[in-house]
């Protein structure tokens, strides 16, 4: 994988005078059967989550409110992505360190995961995340 596989996916948007409406779909919109929901909250100003990579699971990231950055890294290359409308998800494939920053106060993130929660599919360690990769086949 490579940090240009995560991709911004733009959601429905549905206009209304009374406020807007945006929805997802697993597979459709999604590009994963979605099997887990959470969301970050009340994350202190300057403060990060994530800095981990997973063995297998996708994610989709939605800034529901607020703003951060998500710092992307595939071991040979780096990218950051702004991540501020609601309507936008980004897709974050196997195997990408990827870490939430750069949180505004009051920032909400949605993640929607392909699998639930299992600690054996993480690399927490950048080394060992290094190493994993390495041991990779070449494409």
């Amino acid at each position: 994988m490579s940090v240009e596989d995560c991709r911004l996916i733009e959601l429905p948007k549905i206009h209304d005078p009374r406020g807007n409406l945006t929805f997802m779909e697993s597979n459709k919109h999604v590009p994963f059967e979605i099997q887990r929901v959470f969301y970050l909250y009340d994350v202190p100003t300057a403060s990060d989550r994530g800095a981990h990579a997973h063995k297998s699971l996708h994610q989709f990231l939605i800034c529901l409110s607020g703003s951060f950055d998500v710092a992307l890294d595939d071991g040979k290359n780096k990218r950051t992505v702004h991540l501020n409308r609601p309507w936008q998800g980004l897709h974050v494939p196997p195997m990408i360190w990827a870490s939430e920053i750069n949180f505004d106060a009051g920032s909400v993130c949605l993640v929607l995961a392909s699998a639930p929660y299992d600690e054996s599919d993480y690399y927490r360690n950048y080394n060992d995340y290094l190493a994993a990769l390495a041991s990779l086949p070449s494409p």
